[in-house]
């Protein structure tokens, strides 16, 4: 059954939580709507205007110079025994999580056939790449997981490096900010104290993640550039891409949305694994795809002759937040039960809402380390 819900994302405004007494009405009416939007959605769009869109063309701009590169220089910057979780992840290395996870199918299954995402059935790895750059700070303790807290990978082409570390760092911070005093506006907005989230992912090995396409290679339309899964953090957050592709799903069931961020300082958030895991299931991680369609074919016209000598590279400027890889994940025991009460609204409303899922506590660390085994980047 198809649920009853707008094609439009809620905009939630920071500015108005940063600037107002935080137990003032309209601040806390504005929590409840974040934690409601991600309820409902499992993704907003958040409205910040300390977020420049110079600073995200300038991000884009470094990150289709770099994915321009030659594959052998690239190669350079690969990890792939710190599980690819700093510098570069080539194409055709990470799949889709949803092409072999059976309760993942079974929400495919139940969407009508219309709402369905493109055939994931394949099991091929996404043509896509990704550069991760860690916007994380150094516990005061000794963390069980050095592997995902690791240094930084810089490219060595001098053209690249003068202007990497200053410009991921400015744009990583914009995101970082935004996302992580989200955070407290969705803790108050579901009756939380406003750290509680926040204080959880101080040490976080938080990625600036963009991920490119060639669309030269990959540019013919319904490729999937990045297959149907959910994310394995806490929360996402992305800036305007310069192509349109990104669906996503209210719920994980019911209406496939095209995301359109609004010009101007806004942003895109995505719940994930983390954040369903803290919540008991009260807010699910929101399935999503990255395609190419009409409208990203109708983008890479209109580039081609607006700016002739740019890279016709897709990137996803995106941020991933996640909770401290040393603390427990377990779900809140006030939450749980409200994850309990809304399933059986959806249930008593004819709605198949998957099963009951069970969260058993395991370490952040863990957590991630077996997302990654899922998606071929730990063996």
């Amino acid at each position: 059954m198809v649920l009853d819900v707008a094609k439009d994302l809620p905009i939630i405004d920071l500015d108005l939580y940063r600037t107002q007494p935080q137990d003032s009405l309209a601040v806390l009416t504005e929590c409840v709507k974040a934690a409601e939007a991600l309820i409902t959605y499992g993704a907003l769009v958040l409205h910040d205007s300390r977020v420049s869109e110079d600073d995200n063309a300038s991000f884009l701009d470094l990150i289709e110079d770099y994915f321009a590169q030659p594959e052998e220089q690239l190669k350079k910057d690969e990890r792939p025994e710190l599980s690819y979780q700093v510098g570069v992840t080539l194409e055709n290395t990470e799949k889709p999580k949803c092409a072999v996870d059976e309760p993942c199918l079974r929400v495919i299954e139940r969407l009508a056939p219309s709402e369905r995402p493109l055939d994931i059935y394949g099991h091929h790895p996404d043509p896509k790449c990704r550069f991760f750059w860690k916007m994380s700070e150094k516990p005061p303790y000794e963390t069980e997981f050095p592997g995902l807290n690791a240094p930084n990978v810089v490219p060595e082409d001098p053209s690249l490096k003068e202007r990497w570390t200053p410009t991921m760092q400015k744009w990583g911070i914009a995101m970082k900010s935004a996302v992580a005093d989200l955070t407290e506006m969705v803790a108050l907005g579901l009756g939380l104290p406003a750290e509680t989230f926040r204080k959880a992912g101080q040490y976080g090995p938080h990625l600036l993640a963009p991920t490119a396409s060639d669309l030269v290679k990959y540019g013919k339309k319904d490729t999937i550039l990045a297959g149907f899964h959910t994310d394995l953090n806490f929360l996402t957050i992305h800036g305007r891409s310069r192509y349109p592709g990104l669906n996503i799903w209210a719920r994980n069931t019911g209406s496939r949305i095209p995301v359109k961020i609004p010009p101007g300082n806004n942003l895109l958030v995505q719940a994930g694994k983390q954040l369903e895991y803290i919540t008991g299931g009260l807010i699910r991680a929101g399935f999503h795809e990255v395609v190419v369609n009409e409208q990203t074919l109708a983008t890479i016209e209109r580039r081609k002759t607006e700016f002739p000598d740019r890279p016709l590279i897709r990137i996803s400027s995106t941020l991933f937040w996640h909770l401290s890889s040393d603390e427990v994940l377990a779900p809140i025991p006030s939450l749980e039960a409200r994850a309990r009460s809304l399933r059986d609204e959806y249930l008593k409303a004819g709605m198949d809402d998957e099963n009951e899922t069970i969260y058993t506590p395991i370490k952040v660390g863990h957590q991630v380390q077996n997302e990654l085994k899922h998606i071929a980047l730990m063996a």
